[in-house]
């Protein structure tokens, strides 16, 4: 005897998909068209796209968007890109967009508003992430191969340290998945900025002032350094250095986020609050960092940053 919808096996199913279901699996249950048609033609479903119905009606949920992008490409595809990174708890990186992999040869209607199917010739199957729920790449491939196509060098290893930052991998892990991923976009730009990392750094910050300090030879300084302000409230300062007189050379790098002239007004009274005797308080942004690093190290020299002591040949 054919399943009718007011039976559970579809509930359960739906329920577990963020209330949609696809043709293929209906059909499994035993619902053929007749049935899913009555059911639309009631105004209890809607047909999202021809592979793809909602079993309510209204607006799709964030992960019911996701959902729709996997159950229309079909078994062989997975949540990838930043959209899986927000799956699995990346922060600040979300895109409106849904993400989904798809095997190149892969042949199906990609018309589906709100998702974005990105083709690949890489074994889908080895890049997805072995847990219950919507199916989902591992972070580290999902984050590298969406890395690998920015524009932006910068974006491309800011996400790359926000994901190890936000302790979601590790550098050894990305290390692999990039080697794993030959031949891979930027790689050699990925291993610097990994082998940075291992080496202590764990933001896109931090890089920048560890290649500004290279640069211009000086010590690396100290980070997140905690302290209190002429207020009494705890604050952790971008960066220190001792200098040898016993004051301290304070940097705090303003991210783009500051150009708001509220957060611009908030910095200005941070700065304010952390000077004191013994305390140069200074402030660079992170274009400064990243394009005219010399001329902000020289700076930092000037003010009295202690160099590096010069490597000798033996």
């Amino acid at each position: 005897m054919p399943h009718r919808p007011d039976r559970p096996d579809w509930r359960s199913l739906a329920d577990q998909q963020a209330g949609l279901l696809s043709r293929r699996q209906l059909n499994g249950l035993g619902l053929d068209r007749f049935v899913v048609r009555n059911q639309v033609d009631a105004g209890r479903w809607v047909e999202l796209t021809p592979m793809v119905l909602a079993t309510f009606t209204g607006p799709l949920p964030r992960v019911a968007s996701m959902w729709l992008g996997v159950l229309h490409a079909g078994d062989s595809s997975v949540i990838g890109g930043l959209t899986a990174a927000e799956v699995l708890g990346l922060r600040h990186w979300q895109r409106d967009e849904v993400t989904v992999l798809v095997p190149d040869e892969l042949d199906f209607d990609e018309s589906v508003p709100g998702v974005r199917f990105v083709r690949t010739r890489r074994k889908i199957p080895a890049m997805r992430l072995q847990r219950p729920g919507i199916p989902v790449a591992r972070i580290e491939p999902a984050v590298l191969l969406w890395a690998a196509y920015q524009p932006s060098r910068r974006t491309a290893q800011g996400v790359v340290a926000a994901v190890i930052q936000q302790r979601l991998s590790t550098a050894d892990g990305m290390y692999l998945w990039v080697e794993r991923m030959r031949p891979l976009r930027w790689a050699r730009m990925f291993r610097t900025a990994l082998e940075e990392i291992s080496g202590g750094a764990q933001s896109l910050g931090e890089i920048d002032v560890r290649r500004m300090c290279r640069a211009v030879d000086i010590l690396l300084p100290h980070r997140q350094r905690q302290r209190r302000d002429a207020t009494g409230k705890t604050r952790w300062t971008d960066c220190e250095w001792d200098l040898p007189n016993g004051d301290v050379l304070v940097l705090e790098v303003d991210g783009s986020f500051h150009m708001d002239v509220d957060h611009w007004e908030d910095d200005l009274a941070r700065q304010r609050r952390l000077s004191g005797p013994g305390r140069i308080v200074v402030r660079c942004t992170t274009r400064e960092l990243r394009d005219d690093r010399e001329q902000v190290g020289r700076d930092l020299i000037a003010l009295g940053a202690p160099r590096r002591a010069p490597h000798r040949a033996i």
